[in-house]
């Protein structure tokens, strides 16, 4: 689950934080702290998000997810052409500044027993103790189900990305939160428009199934591992 500390000019529609966060701390409580994880992203620097700031926010967020999460998952903000069309004023962060923020970060997450994973950024910050081995591994969906697996070689993602298997669901230009920073919308507009013809009883998101769509049956296998183990 993503919360940031950002307010309404950059997450104009984000439900307010303190209900997000009693949400996360619910849901851990149902499913336990090793089936939830918090990301923190994306990581913007300006006059008023400064690197202080962060340092700030950060720490009074892990103090009231303390013992509901094992794993923060942290990024920076990517100037992609959607982010660069809503957000004209967002800047890249320097790697310099990456890799002090990332070191302090880790730190704080450590006291809260957390660990850090970077999400499709720069492996040197493993030099400061951040995990680079991806944010979705073999390990992370065995200790989800609490099955051992036998998983086929991974496909591979994205150069930057390390994760196994990576997928996004859903649909761009349909998320009505309209942050600044998202990659996924284009514009205000048309995601009203795509919002207006969502129905709840279709089996897609936006709008109904045409008659020249063609719906393909995903082929599922088991990869759950039935060998017993002393340990």
């Amino acid at each position: 689950m993503t919360i940031t500390p950002y307010g309404k000019d950059i997450e104009p529609n984000v439900p307010d934080k303190s209900a997000v966060i009693e949400s996360f701390r619910r849901l851990a409580d149902l499913v336990g702290a090793d089936h939830t994880c918090w990301r923190y992203d994306p990581i913007l620097i300006d006059r008023v998000w400064t690197f202080d700031r962060h340092i700030e926010a950060f720490s009074a967020m892990c103090e009231k997810l303390d013992g509901y999460t094992h794993t923060c998952i942290i990024s920076f903000i990517d100037l992609y052409e959607k982010v660069w069309r809503n957000f004209p004023k967002a800047r890249m962060v320097p790697f310099e500044t990456q890799l002090a923020l990332t070191k302090e970060i880790v730190t704080i997450a450590a006291h809260h027993g957390m660990v850090v994973k970077p999400c499709g950024e720069d492996p040197r910050l493993a030099l400061v103790g951040a995990d680079c081995s991806g944010c979705i591994t073999q390990k992370t969906f065995e200790q989800a189900i609490g099955e051992n697996l036998i998983m086929p070689p991974n496909p591979g993602n994205r150069k930057e990305c390390a994760c196994y298997l990576a997928n996004d669901i859903g649909q761009y230009n349909t998320c009505g939160h309209l942050c600044r920073y998202c990659y996924a919308n284009a514009d205000r507009e048309t995601v009203c428009r795509n919002m207006r013809i969502h129905d709840p009883s279709s089996p897609l998101l936006v709008g109904h199934l045409r008659p020249e769509d063609q719906v393909h049956e995903a082929k599922q296998v088991s990869w759950i591992d039935h060998q017993l183990r002393l340990f």
